[in-house]
């Protein structure tokens, strides 16, 4: 079936992207605006959109009226009767799509599509309300239309192959990236992105971190483009609200059922950028510049000198190397506590070999280097940290009782006014603490792998931390270049507690054979803008740590959405544990297991093994 005129209808922001985006391939395009009394705004818009291009040279200036030429826009619905393809793009609501769907079907010719642009709606129940089901598809854009390269081809059980197959050609044809899904709500990077999301809400909702701290947790610790919380008021809090409400009255899945703070927002009309406030205050109603009130933290950052110059790290292994070299690079003196002096001259060699690569490249100078070895010392007897330290940071493997015996020994030699400090990613920092005498000194400094290049630092401060200590570290955690967000000790803390219920929710839809494990992660690259698919971070990660972590979560939190998915523990039992090993949901070829291995960040939350 070939497809030359297309139509599209709604001309809000998705509308006019898709429009744009037909136009820009070649194809002739109709737009309606059924909400205005004529098309100026779609047609300024859409101008301005083609008027940047020409000015940043993507396109000429003659292109940019040829592809403005391909484009009619109307308020007639009528006009579009000798479309051969649809798509609606107007408000995310089932009677209203539903009216439209009727009325289409009365002026397009028999063997034309419709298309919904539903990102959450059943396609089955739209289609129904036609005289011809057979022909009615989801195509799935996202926002926006230009640049997001990534389209889901929703089918039902009723959608013709023909169908399937013209709209899986046009959409190649527009340059996208298209993947055919069934009709289930939230289709596949809605269903997974929007768990997420809700977990994030009930995180700032229980005041477990501040909304900052959470949207920098995320972006800094996971790569993610935007925080969770920026990225609800960008979507819209109704959106989100109903999105939400379609997942779980479909699903019953508790990770869906809307926070009770989303909904109090959405009553309250605090819809989001687009209003001007939602989780955060806007300068101006669809403006991006945050604007400071009543909920913005004070900052501590200044407010107290750390008076810390002198840290031990307890370990050897890559996390400890890492963090000895983050505390010399940021001048400060750092003592490395190994458990001989083969390991610590293995440490102090590993430091002189990477800074003389950063010298080689440039990025320092041979005066740098020598500085930051010479901030560098090693001793292998807890003993001689006596009068020498202001804090002690643990980085050892990731088991309780060596963890706890470490710091009941140091406790017995140190000053009580050392500060000790744990880099646990999962374990309880209560815990730990409870083996010394100083708990109200004791915190977890959680740096994320590999520390030297990874910008996140979780502070974790227990029910029995003096809050000068967590001023104190998180200020040292600035001077050192690092990004300080805080939260309570809490299994999984910030990142672990919501990146890992949405790589189990991965796990599971493809499980349940909805989605291949490449579509999902193309889904989540181009459709969401994260570095890397679930699949390929739990490989690079580790599937023995990360189901430790998932473990760890379902035994705190007893939520049934956190139970570790069958075939994750199928995985570890058969030693098919990602990358390292050559083999995870994905097989690797011998060399990639190895040689690549030690070029990738291991991932944000996978702890350190061995001293």
């Amino acid at each position: 079936m070939e497809l030359v005129k297309i139509g599209v209808v709604g001309l809000g922001t998705m509308g006019s992207g898709i429009v744009e985006v037909i136009a820009r391939s070649g194809y002739s395009v109709i737009g309606v605006d059924l909400g205005e009394k004529d098309t100026s705004y779609a047609d300024l818009r859409i101008a301005n959109s083609i008027g940047r291009g020409v000015a940043g040279s993507k396109i000429t200036k003659s292109e940019g009226e040829a592809i403005l030429s391909r484009i009619e826009l109307t308020t007639d619905l009528t006009e579009l009767d000798s479309c051969q393809l649809v798509i609606e793009a107007i408000t995310e609501d089932l009677q209203t799509k539903s009216e439209l769907f009727a009325d289409l079907d009365s002026i397009l010719g028999p063997d034309a599509i419709m298309a919904t642009n539903t990102s959450s709606l059943s396609v089955t129940e739209i289609s129904v309300v036609t005289s011809r089901p057979s022909r009615v598809i989801g195509l799935h854009f996202f926002n926006p239309a230009m640049v997001q390269k990534f389209i889901e081809i929703v089918g039902t059980v009723t959608t013709d192959q023909e169908v399937i197959d013209a709209c899986m050609e046009f959409a190649r044809a527009l340059g996208k990236e298209p993947v055919l899904v069934s009709d289930r709500a939230g289709f596949i990077a809605n269903s997974l992105l929007f768990g997420y999301l809700n977990q994030a809400v009930a995180m700032y909702e229980q005041k477990y971190a501040s909304r900052e701290d959470i949207d920098s947790a995320m972006r800094f610790g996971c790569g993610l483009p935007m925080g969770p919380l920026a990225l609800l008021d960008l979507i819209g809090l109704d959106t989100s609200l109903q999105i939400l409400d379609t997942m779980y009255r479909q699903s019953r899945d508790r990770l869906h059922a809307p926070s009770a703070l989303l909904k109090q927002l959405v009553a309250a009309g605090r819809l989001g950028r687009k209003f001007g406030e939602g989780f955060y205050s806007y300068a101006e109603p669809n403006i991006p510049t945050v604007v400071a009130d009543s909920r913005t933290p004070v900052s501590i950052e200044s407010s107290v000198d750390s008076g810390i110059t002198r840290v031990a790290v307890i370990g050897s292994g890559t996390m400890a190397t890492g963090i000895v070299s983050v505390l010399a690079a940021g001048g400060v003196s750092a003592i490395a506590l190994t458990r001989s002096e083969q390991r610590s001259t293995q440490l102090r060699e590993s430091l002189e070999k990477s800074w003389s690569k950063l010298v080689e490249k440039g990025r320092i100078s041979q005066e740098q280097k020598d500085d930051y070895l010479a901030r560098v010392q090693t001793c292998v007897s807890a003993q001689d940290l006596v009068g020498r330290v202001d804090l002690v940071i643990e980085a050892i493997a990731e088991e309780l009782g060596p963890k706890c015996e470490i710091f009941s020994q140091l406790d017995k030699f140190l000053p009580a006014d050392v500060i000790f400090a744990t880099t646990t990613s999962s374990l309880s920092v209560i815990e730990i603490a409870a083996s010394t005498s100083r708990m109200e000194r004791f915190i977890g400094i959680h740096f994320f792998n590999p520390a030297p290049i990874m910008p996140l630092v979780e502070i974790v401060s227990t029910v029995a931390t003096d809050s000068e200590v967590v001023i104190r570290c998180t200020n040292l955690i600035h001077q050192l270049g690092k990004k300080p967000v805080q939260c309570s000790d809490r299994a999984g803390f910030i990142v672990n507690a919501l990146l890992f219920p949405y790589l189990n929710n991965a796990i599971a839809m493809a499980s349940a054979n909805y989605a291949s494990i490449e579509d999902i992660d193309t889904a989540m690259k181009l459709g969401c803008g994260y570095p890397m698919g679930p699949f390929e971070l739990l490989d690079v990660v580790g599937l023995d740590v990360s189901l430790a972590i998932i473990n760890t979560l379902y035994r705190e939190f007893r939520e049934p959405g956190f139970a570790p998915q069958a075939e994750l523990e199928h995985l570890v039992t058969a030693g098919f544990v990602g990358r390292k090993v050559g083999r995870g949901f994905r097989k690797y070829w011998p060399q990639e297991s190895t040689s690549r291995q030690g070029s990738e960040p291991r991932g944000p939350q996978e702890p350190e093994s061995g001293q």
